[in-house]
């Protein structure tokens, strides 16, 4: 394992500096017994701080916040087949939720076809299965796309799930520039800590420019790309490091949107950001607010953006799944209320609540529903809506907001100047050696009792009653490969195969691939061999070189 040491991280040397008699948050921050006007005299108030609504966006991106519209809840919703699925969606906006999220099962997430020799077993498991345009249809059945807004969790297949949604509107009558919504569609963060990738990573890259300069231009209300700190943050990434890391991919798909040929303006108010929330509470506060000064003042001072809205960092947050625990899972209900907190202090515009039971299976009914009762109750009953960024101005929130981003700042830094971009850092193995390392620190301290989890290694009670969790029937599977060989038999053959074609053809001379995924789409080809075809032009990728 690599002991390079790069600012910021769990090797750095402000670990070193540690005294003895500090405690330090989660990321290895020193926490200060007080704090007062002296850690926050390099702060100017107009220039860092600022008002709600005005750059540098530090106390939230609208003047009022939640007092004229609280956040949207979306919670994440995927299993089984695209019926079962359907009827999730429609229980939770039957129960308030404002706005759907989808989770693809595991072959799905891989470009795989629900009959592939390698999906067996995993159909439906740990989301929807999805392999063709009639499943998106089904997955979106009563429920009209001009009045929702939908979020996919989706990377290397992002594009093909796009095309199906974009044909499910189309048959629905609904204009595609009525269109909301989200595609994950971040695939450098799969290089990163996820593994969820297919190609190497510039044809990777080059199809997220794809969907960002279709949507542009035909999508103009749909969030092209939710660059996500999220899951680096799960495979063990510090909090400066999920900031940073997260930032510098952003970097990354706007650098090659303008090589493109895009305007800044164009595209750049449909980025939007996907931040996880663990326990250190204040550190997550700040962690969001810097986040929002750092890409105001990147996308005016590095890119030129003209339009305030390009400066935003618009942001969904969900709780830490990784903190959830198999023991004692009910006091997951309580580490997810606090998260959910810190998200709103921190003035998210999007949340997702995880289910108590996340550790153990898909969630049930009732664990949904106390998750998404979790974000009713903050929102109609703390007050937390009712003045905007409440810890705005407090000396400890101020200076660590200022500490994670210098630290996440000389993060990217080391990024251009020791590897020349995100591209290169990425073959190089840099972001997956950084994380490994910052995880194995980690292990370390919860191994000598340092860091504290409830239930596990601390008030540990092996006696409590366990949860009933949600089965996925094996049945499942065996309709869902019934479908699909049912489709494949009665599909227009020659359209097909035409249709195949001229997305090998378009990907093969570097053309944007959307308008021919959309046609491949109509002509009922499947997930998986959409993939196949872009994979004889891109070629499969193993992983790059090893930590």
């Amino acid at each position: 394992m690599s002991t390079e040491v790069v600012p910021g991280t769990a090797c750095s040397q402000s670990d070193n500096a540690k005294t003895n008699a500090d405690p330090t948050t989660m990321s290895g921050i020193p926490i200060k017994r007080l704090y007062t006007p002296d850690d926050v005299g390099g702060i100017d108030f107009l220039d860092d701080i600022g008002e709600p609504g005005k750059p540098p966006f530090t106390r939230g991106l609208h003047p009022d916040v939640y007092r004229g519209r609280v956040w949207t809840m979306r919670q994440f919703a995927g299993m089984g087949n695209a019926a079962q699925t359907n009827q999730r969606f429609k229980y939770l906006l039957e129960h308030g939720q404002t706005g759907l999220s989808t989770a693809f099962d595991l072959p799905t997430l891989m470009g795989r076809d629900s009959d592939d020799a390698l999906a067996l077993g995993e159909v439906g498991k740990c989301g929807v299965a999805i392999a063709s345009l009639e499943d998106m249809k089904v997955l979106f059945g009563g429920i009209n796309l001009g009045e929702v807004s939908t979020s996919m969790t989706i990377n290397a297949p992002a594009a093909i799930l796009l095309a199906f949604y974009i044909c499910v509107a189309k048959e629905q009558g609904i204009p595609l520039d009525k269109l909301r919504g989200t595609l994950q569609n971040d695939i450098l963060k799969e290089f990163h800590a996820q593994n969820e990738f297919v190609f190497p990573p510039a044809p990777s890259v080059k199809l997220v420019i794809d969907t960002i300069e279709y949507c542009t231009k035909h999508l103009p209300q749909w969030n092209t790309v939710s660059i996500s700190g999220y899951h680096i943050r799960e495979a063990g990434a510090t909090a400066q490091q999920e900031l940073a890391f997260t930032i510098v991919d952003g970097l990354c798909y706007v650098e090659q949107s303008l090589k493109r040929g895009l305007d800044v303006d164009a595209f750049a108010q449909r980025l939007s950001f996907f931040w996880d929330v663990h326990n250190e509470f204040f550190e997550e506060i700040a962690k969001l607010r810097a986040a929002r000064r750092m890409w105001g003042r990147i996308m005016r001072d590095r890119f030129g953006a003209k339009n305030e809205r390009s400066w935003w960092l618009r942001c969904h947050c969900q709780t830490a799944g990784v903190s959830l625990t198999e023991q004692q899972p009910m006091v997951n209900l309580i580490r997810v209320a606090y998260q959910a907190m810190a998200a709103v202090l921190g003035g998210t515009q999007s949340l997702h609540t995880n289910s108590m039971d996340e550790t153990l299976a898909l969630p049930t009914e009732h664990a949904v529903k106390l998750a998404l009762r979790t974000q009713q109750t903050l929102a109609d009953e703390t007050g937390v809506t009712r003045t905007v960024d409440p810890l705005g101005g407090s000396y400890f929130i101020e200076s660590l907001t200022s500490e994670i981003e210098r630290q996440a700042l000389d993060i990217i830094d080391h990024v251009y100047k020791n590897y020349g971009g995100v591209l290169p850092a990425t073959e190089q193995g840099y972001f997956r050696r950084s994380i490994a390392d910052s995880s194995h620190k980690y292990g370390q301290e919860f191994d000598a009792g340092e860091r504290v989890v409830v239930g596990v290694n601390k008030y540990v009670d092996d006696d409590h009653p366990p949860l009933d969790t949600l089965v996925i029937d094996k049945e499942v599977e065996r309709q869902q490969i019934a479908r699909l060989k049912d489709l494949k038999a009665r599909r227009d053959k020659e359209r097909h195969a035409a249709a195949l074609k001229k997305l090998r053809e378009d990907a093969a001379a570097d053309e944007n691939v959307m308008p021919a995924l959309i046609e491949a789409a109509e002509a009922h080809a499947t997930v998986g061999e959409m993939m196949n075809t872009l994979k004889e032009v891109y070629g499969p990728y193993d992983g790059g070189p090893e930590m």
